[in-house]
């Protein structure tokens, strides 16, 4: 049974820190590429980073520079370290594990993580 679990979401000052981590199971987590996305409220949900099988990483422009992904595949997590939050990073976080082969692709999402970025 797969599963995909986000958690470390929470309210925190703007310019505050916080990690989300996403524990997987249920598939080969180190065969998948890791990524995080967000939603917030009345908006599609975004691309945000993606760290590869080969540990290759890349972002969004809106969070260069302040978040960072990293994996752990002894762990079967993915982390995301956000630091300098800004109120427009407010959003329903969620992890995606995604692997294609050929022309056929799987991707599995975790439930959601809230994050409140306010004063």
């Amino acid at each position: 049974q797969v599963q995909v679990v986000e958690s470390g979401g929470g309210l925190v000052q703007p310019g505050g820190s916080l990690r989300l981590s996403c524990a997987a199971s249920g598939f080969t987590f180190s065969t998948y590429d890791m990524g995080w996305y967000r939603q917030a409220p009345g908006k599609q949900r975004d691309f945000i980073a993606v760290i590869t099988t080969g540990s290759s990483t890349n972002y969004v422009d809106s969070v260069k520079g302040r978040f960072t992904i990293s994996r752990d595949n002894a762990k079967n997590t993915v982390y995301l370290q956000m630091n300098s939050l800004k109120p427009e990073d407010t959003a329903v976080y969620y992890c995606n594990a995604r692997k294609c082969s050929g022309n056929v692709c799987f991707q599995y999402w975790g439930q959601g993580t809230q994050v409140t970025v306010s004063s």
